[in-house]
């Protein structure tokens, strides 16, 4: 006779709740219940796609040998998109085979990274607050996840130095994410050099997020890694058209750079996937290739919106300073809340003020003081939130 029992998944059972599941299940009952919620919660971009992306989509589509499957490394044509898009937009010279391989997402392309490179024990340092797939990327690979809390690029540089000199086993990996979410912090190129000197001579190797390289404000560029002198050595950096292009559903990303790192991810990715839907590709290749003045309209957009928020929180009493890059706006808690906690708090707000936003607890520890908005709702609505955030402050 066979007993029940409850199955045990070591992987997964070792994971947190998901915090921001918490806030999204009160945002849905709230919606049952007929409330209108102005919703900052997610980074999920709300308008379409440039229309010439759309249209090579349709005529993709159309045409019967592009619905086989495709390469996991992705196409040639799209590879090679992104290698000339590196060469005019960051002065770097990446090979489209061996440097570049195409990712479904940046979370797919980070996660079977850590699955490739991590060995168990491996020791992986990860700056917090982070974003959570930063985290728990290299847990599912069996990586010993090292935090190193962070106030500044500069305090960042301190700390890595003073905990790898101290650390037994010598950490191997470190993971970085500039225009950084959830604070959005960034960069100069100078900091990605001194990342590179530091890594070779630590032999580290650097696994970077960029994607919010496009999303910049008040004339900031953000720098590639791969322009460290050095990098492709110790490197690779993950790119994304789902912000630059309003294409997060599409699913499209890249890895970059060293191509021991590259390939290693290329094979494991051919063990698990078929790549992207080819017209997707195609397509994609009309927006890396012919669509800059584009990308530089969506972050307008952003930019608008960043100050409609920011402007209006510093209005109603809320000090709020605008960030150079993201789509977001990381916000301390206000003092008279401070002691709630930021999911207690998020709560709060969406209850009282009918706005959603995400906890800074769900990027870890170092987040709890604050809450994130991102820039995803128009002037109309985030006034209507403002509305709404007077009546707490």
């Amino acid at each position: 006779m066979r007993t029940q029992h409850t199955p045990h998944f070591a992987r997964i059972d070792c994971l947190p709740p998901y915090v921001f599941a918490i806030v999204d299940e009160l945002k849905l009952a709230a919606r049952r219940a007929g409330e209108d919620i102005v919703d900052f919660g997610m980074g999920n971009p709300s308008d379409p796609p440039p229309q010439p992306v759309i249209d090579k989509l349709c005529e993709a589509v159309r045409r019967p040998h592009n619905h086989r499957y495709s390469a996991s490394r992705g196409i040639d044509k799209l590879r090679l998109a992104i290698a000339d898009y590196y060469r005019r937009r960051f002065g770097v010279d990446v090979n489209s085979d061996e440097n570049v391989v195409a990712t479904i997402g940046v979370k797919e392309g980070f996660a079977h990274l850590m699955w490739a490179i991590v060995n168990p024990g491996d020791v992986v340092l990860v700056p917090t607050p982070a974003y959570p797939i930063h985290m728990y990327g290299p847990v599912f690979a069996n990586g010993d996840i090292l935090p190193v809390p962070f106030t500044s690029p500069a305090h960042l540089l301190e700390s890595l130095k003073t905990v790898c000199e101290r650390h037994q086993p010598r950490p191997k990996f470190l993971v970085l994410n500039f225009p950084h979410n959830p604070t959005t912090m960034c960069v100069d190129l100078d900091f990605f050099t001194q990342v590179v000197d530091f890594a070779r001579y630590m032999g580290l190797i650097v696994v970077h997020d960029f994607a919010y390289a496009d999303l910049v404000f008040d004339g900031y560029q953000a720098p590639s890694l791969l322009q460290a002198p050095g990098a492709m050595e110790v490197g690779i950096e993950f790119f994304s058209l789902s912000k630059s292009f309003n294409m997060p559903g599409w699913r499209v990303g890249f890895a970059l750079g060293n191509p021991e790192l590259v390939g290693a991810l290329r094979k494991i990715k051919s063990y698990l996937d078929y790549g992207i839907f080819q017209p997707i590709q195609i397509a994609s290749t009309v927006a890396l290739n012919e669509l800059a003045e584009e990308a530089k309209t969506i972050c307008e957009t952003y930019c608008q919106r960043r100050n409609t928020l920011v402007d209006g929180l510093q209005r109603i009493g809320w000090s709020v300073e605008k960030p150079q890059g993201t789509m977001f706006v990381w916000a301390r808690i206000p003092e008279a809340y401070q002691a709630m906690g930021s999911l207690e708090f998020a709560k709060h707000v969406l209850r009282q003020a009918k706005v959603a936003v995400a906890p800074g607890i769900g990027f870890g520890e170092g987040g709890d003081g604050h809450v994130r908005f991102a820039l995803v709702e128009n002037a109309h609505r985030t006034r209507q939130a403002l509305r709404g955030l007077r009546t707490l402050l």
